[in-house]
């Protein structure tokens, strides 16, 4: 049988004008900045006007870990709320803006899949509305003027050693990790290292996912560390003055974009830092205006649960005053199955005994959510034709023995109607009781290691933290500095409990060795590096940018 690509899917929908999107979501035009006839960006000014009104549920989409099967998070968060309209609920849909980066890589763009997508795709997909341009040009400003001030005499005494900030770009460039300039001569700079990170890796990112309003902004971006003086003190973007020029260029990209999904419910896309070594949410602004504006906001958190949800619930919400009212927590049979033992090749072929092995890394997800958090939840299985119907009893079974319930989801195929039961079971844990209140993993006042203990003891299973000497000491300094209440951002391999990509499923007692602590002043979080994480990733052999084109009328093809 042959499939539509999604490209084709969406390029045959037709597609509503932006103003009766907005309509809608009772969105006066004013509010509008129209991106020709499918596209609009939302004055954050609506928020001050909205303030009385009360907020809808927030529902947070998640997953165990991702595997090269892939578990289809963004399509089931697309899909449900194509389900949550077709039952009737004013539904929302808060997702995060792709990179170009993973477009014309390997992994493709993040607009959902099949049925369950946001479109227009091709514009969302690349240039959009010019937000991850514009967070780029800041980020660059910043490195420009940090360069500039040694040039002119270093009055503020940076150790040119000690630089912290990086140029950024958004796309995959193995060759710019790392690098020498200011070369040629006096007239051209003083030499020293340096590097680029992409865009979504930039702190400039998670400081504008976080920031409530232009003033916060630009608080926060002035106490980004750009680098450290011989005497150990922090150099600040403040320091430089760069903050404010570069609030100017970002001021746009700080308003929600509006778009729509296949079946057009509403749809605000906005921001999205790494989910590895940034807490991989969109913007607070776009979920508090999705609470605002619909009866149902669904939102989703990059990567599995373990990265993604364990940010979402003690970094975001933390910071934002947010709770979810239920959690859903995708995975596929195929995915288990690898986790289970088997071969990506072989994952087609019905196996009970390696879906078994396979069970309980995402029941350690279902667990973490429901019982370390305290939040209700539920598991949607993303189904293919491959699946068995004994495959998916067995799943079921294994979750309801923790009490929770499974749905299946065929929104890939079917968009919303393929996620009406999901949509039900959301309904129900959303309405059946109180907002609940979130059990952190930590409280504000711990020392930054235990912090740490507490999220690989209590979130990964792990059985102790390691610090490296330089780790230990950096730990001591931030303390110093007075950084130790902030929240932890765990910088890990996504594909594993552990530091480890190549260890699956769920395992126990092992070591979590973090060789690097690092603050995020102006996003107000602490990364801790553990393992390799490569914040300017590489093209593979064959980027998926060698099949992208476009024709002489100027539609696209290739992109997925």
């Amino acid at each position: 049988m042959s499939y539509k690509s999604d490209i084709e899917i969406a390029q045959a929908t037709t597609m509503q004008h932006i103003s009766a999107i907005a309509e809608k979501l009772g969105v006066d035009e004013k509010y509008l900045e129209q991106y020709g006839n499918y596209k609009a960006k939302i004055d954050y000014a609506l928020m001050d006007d909205f303030e009385g009104k009360p907020d809808g549920k927030l529902i947070l989409v998640t997953a165990k870990n991702p595997t090269p099967a892939g578990e289809g998070k963004s399509t089931t968060t697309v899909g449900l709320s194509d389900a949550l309209r077709k039952i009737g609920k004013k539904a929302v849909v808060a997702l995060r803006e792709p990179s170009l980066g993973p477009v014309f890589g390997v992994k493709g763009g993040a607009t959902g899949g099949g049925y369950a997508q946001v479109v227009p795709m091709e514009d969302i997909n690349l240039h959009f509305t010019g937000d991850f341009h514009a967070i780029g040009a800041a980020n660059n400003l910043l490195a420009a003027m940090l360069d500039n001030h040694i040039y002119w005499g270093n009055e503020l005494q940076i150790d040119t050693r000690r630089i912290t900030w990086k140029r950024a770009v958004d796309m995959n460039d193995r060759q710019l990790r790392f690098m020498t300039n200011g070369l040629g001569g006096k007239a051209n700079g003083v030499p020293r290292e340096d590097g680029f990170d992409i865009v979504v890796a930039s702190e400039i990112m998670a400081v504008m996912c976080l920031a409530s309003d232009l003033d916060d902004l630009k608080a926060r971006l002035g106490r980004i560390i750009v680098g450290y003086t011989r005497e150990d003190a922090p150099i600040t973007a403040a320091d430089l003055n760069a903050q404010g020029a570069m609030a100017a260029l970002l001021k746009d990209a700080l308003k929600p974009n509006l778009v729509q999904t296949l079946e057009g419910t509403p749809a605000i896309l906005h921001l999205g830092p790494f989910a590895n070594i940034a807490h991989g949410c969109n913007s607070v602004t776009a979920t508090k205006m999705a609470l605002k504006l619909g009866e149902y906001a669904i939102t989703e958190a990059g990567f599995g649960a373990d990265l993604g949800a364990e940010k979402f619930l003690n970094i975001k919400c933390r910071t934002a005053g947010l709770s979810p009212d239920a959690v859903v927590i995708v995975a596929t049979v195929r995915a288990l199955k690898y986790h289970g033992g088997m071969k990506v090749t072989e994952l087609t072929t019905p196996n009970l005994d390696a879906l078994e092995a396979g069970l309980p890394n995402l029941l350690r997800h279902v667990e973490n959510v429901t019982k370390n958090f305290g939040l209700p939840a539920v598991v949607a299985i993303n189904r293919f034709p491959t699946d068995t119907q004994e495959e998916l009893a067995l799943v079921e079974a294994k979750c309801r023995e923790l009490g929770v319930n499974v749905a299946l989801s065929e929104v890939w195929g079917k968009g919303g109607e393929g996620g009406e039961a999901l949509a039900h079971e959301v309904v129900r844990l959303a309405e059946a009781a109180q907002k609940p209140a979130i059990n952190f993993t930590y409280t504000d006042d711990a020392p930054i290691v235990k912090k740490l203990e507490a999220i690989v003891k209590t979130i990964y299973r792990g059985a102790a933290v390691a610090l490296t000497p330089d780790a230990k000491k950096q730990a001591k300094q931030l303390e110093a500095l007075g950084f130790g209440n902030l929240p932890i951002c765990m910088a890990k391999t996504q594909s594993s409990f552990t530091d480890n990509k190549n260890i699956r499923c769920a395992p126990e007692g092992f070591t979590i060795t973090v060789r690097n602590l690092k603050v995020s002043a102006g996003a107000g979080f602490i990364v801790a590096l553990a393992g390799e994480i490569m914040t300017m990733p590489g093209l593979p052999k064959i980027p998926s940018a060698e099949a992208i084109t476009v024709d002489n009328s100027g539609v696209i093809s290739g992109l997925f």
